[in-house]
């Protein structure tokens, strides 16, 4: 085998081996049934009426038989046409008020599941939100969208179902037992004989359906992932003409999805197949039976009445044990989430932090070291600090450790060593929620999320819309939206793609100025801002950074002019600090950064 071939191997196996989920282990279905019942309980009032309706449901369906033998025995072979037409009328009546409370069961039922699984939903949401971003670095994007879609649903089929009827058929299957062994005890044990037969199937298929169930979970999280990834990349795919390779890549992903299905429909097939054979078998040697064993013919037509309903309950609980095998793999799936690898990234409370330092600091690094993956150092003791109101330029190459600097300030990741500071805390021992509302952010790559022009500025807040207003008058950008028909209540797409870049920018900005924090990270923030507007988010950048401490990372040198100290990392390390001018004449790295870019910009003003 080449080089090559082996790579691409490996390759596509750490793929693979990154987005497949491999079985979780011996799993105990009751911890995993307590584990919902929390979530039943608030509803426990359907609960109880749908397990009523169950239990009386099962008293009809058993009464049944007995009012045919009544009616046939003391009705036709008597000829007695009264008793015939009470009990017709006694059937009907049965047949009316068990589909009445099938009715109020199965919508009972259905609701209860409806109402729990949203509850679980839900927590699976927030449980997401509570995680640490490190955490949804190393996780597939389909795996988690799996988890709070098709895992949770999984267990809403088993409602949907009608779950809570596998205690109405133990019910109507001690009942028929009951009632079949004082009809003649002798044709019951021909029926009974097949039990153990029956029994013995649903064991061996259990193991097999259950990981059936389970690798069709471990292949919806892998397709869910790349879709994710496909549609996300779907212009690089264009571009470069990768439409077969891509489609190449998920019919493999899909055959396995397909082959998961068969698998699980093939262990149902048997299952019912079998179940099915064994009542005919049954059926037919108790006809054989009746030719040498003389009974009534009401006792005939009542006691093959209740061979069809003791097979049907039996059925009934394997199908509902195979919506059950679905069930436990999905909430298998879900618990092993919010307490296996995502509990250890849960977002943690303030630990015990150093004591307090110079609160004159609007922030500061005391020999930071960190790195996003073990081995591989991203910042190496980095030291610096920020007075209140200074402005902050960060310079370096690309992967230098600029935009980390910010994570870090905003405990996105925790540091490894060292201490980070705002307003002389050690941000390990603040709150998340605490440490965020001291921080605007104006990123590069805006985010907008669904809503209006004026709820994505307020971000999180019932939007004021004079304060939006305002906002965006400071930054001189009003006119731009106003221009809209509906103005600052203009609907944003998905994604904000029924705005520029430049105007997605300049809600970042008005986002920032609408929080009004003390502290301001302004990460390439007039990246995607013509020059134009970014003359006049200059002037609105001088009133907003007046009395404020803002860390700004900029590519473009000329940005950060400007700046009352510029920090320049280099490898993870800081290896200078002072103004523009006092940069410029040290000679070392800034000087030839800005040397470089200046000699580029000439060159392509010259062209």
């Amino acid at each position: 085998m080449s080089k090559v071939s082996a790579t691409r191997e490996r390759t596509e196996e750490l793929l693979k081996a990154f987005h497949e989920e491999g079985a979780l282990g011996k799993v105990y279905d009751r911890r995993l049934i307590a584990r919902l019942w929390p979530y039943i309980v608030p509803h426990r009032k359907l609960l109880f009426l749908a397990l009523g309706g169950v239990l009386v449901t099962a008293a009809t369906s058993l009464a049944r038989p007995v009012v045919m033998l009544h009616a046939i025995d003391r009705g036709v072979l008597a000829g007695d046409a009264s008793v015939l037409l009470s009990g017709g009328l006694m059937l009907a009546a049965l047949v009316i008020v068990e589909q009445f409370l099938l009715y109020v069961q199965v919508y009972t039922t259905q609701v209860l599941g409806a109402r729990a699984t949203s509850d679980l939903r839900r927590d699976v949401f927030v449980f997401l939100h509570q995680l640490r971003i490190g955490f949804f670095d190393r996780q597939p994007v389909g795996r988690l969208v799996t988890r709070v879609t098709n895992d949770v649903d999984a267990i809403l089929e088993l409602f949907a179902s009608g779950a809570l009827s596998a205690v109405g058929d133990l019910v109507r299957l001690l009942g028929i037992v009951v009632l079949m062994v004082i009809l003649d005890w002798q044709l019951s044990l021909i029926t009974f004989a097949a039990t153990p037969v029956v029994l013995l199937l649903m064991v061996g298929v259990r193991g097999r359906m259950r990981e059936a169930f389970r690798e069709i979970r471990a292949k919806t999280a892998r397709m869910n992932a790349t879709m994710n990834e496909q549609v996300a990349g779907m212009g690089v795919t264009q571009a470069f003409r990768r439409e077969a390779r891509a489609a190449g890549e998920f019919d493999e992903i899909n055959c396995a999805y397909r082959d998961a299905n068969i698998a699980s429909i093939k262990y149902e097939a048997m299952q019912d197949a079998a179940i099915e054979m064994i009542t005919a078998v049954c059926l037919a040697s108790i006809v054989v039976a009746f030719g040498y064993h003389r009974v009534s013919f009401g006792t005939v037509v009542a006691f093959n009445a209740y061979v069809v309903q003791f097979f049907e309950p039996i059925s009934q609980l394997a199908m509902r044990f195979t919506l059950l095998q679905s069930a436990m793999a999905g909430a298998e799936r879900i618990f092993g989430l919010m307490d296996g690898a995502g509990a250890a990234e849960r977002d943690a409370p303030p630990r015990p932090a150093a004591p307090a330092g110079d609160r004159e600091l609007a922030l500061a690094f005391e020999g930071v070291t960190f790195a996003y993956k073990p081995g591989t150092v991203v910042l190496n003791d980095v030291s610096f600090a920020a007075r209140r109101g200074e402005r902050i330029a960060l310079v370096g190459p690309t992967g230098a450790g600029k935009s980390t600097v910010t994570q870090l300030l905003l405990r996105l990741y925790e540091v490894e060593s060292g201490v980070v500071r705002v307003d002389g805390d050690d941000v390990a021992g603040l709150s998340r929620a605490e440490l965020r509302r001291r921080f605007a952010v104006v990123p590069q790559d805006v985010y907008l999320f669904p809503g209006t022009v004026a709820a994505n500025i307020a971000a999180g807040e019932e939007p004021d819309r004079d304060r939006v207003r305002r906002a965006l008058t400071r930054m001189g950008a009003l006119d731009l939206f106003e221009r809209r028909p509906l103005g600052i209540d203009t609907p944003v797409s998905e994604h904000g793609t029924n705005f520029s870049a430049g105007e997605r920018q300049l809600i970042a900005f008005a986002r920032a100025l609408y929080r009004d924090a003390p502290i301001l990270i302004l990460d390439e923030a007039t990246a995607n801002i013509d020059s134009d507007t970014e003359a006049r988010l200059q002037r609105a950048l001088d009133a907003l950074l007046e009395d404020r401490t803002a860390i700004v990372i900029a590519h473009r040198l000329s940005t950060i002019r400007r700046a009352d100290r510029i920090v320049v990392f280099h490898k993870g390390r800081v290896v200078e600090q002072g103004t523009h001018e006092q940069l410029i004449a040290e000679g070392g790295l800034y000087a030839r950064l800005h040397e470089l870019q200046f000699a580029r910009g000439a060159a392509g003003s010259a062209e």
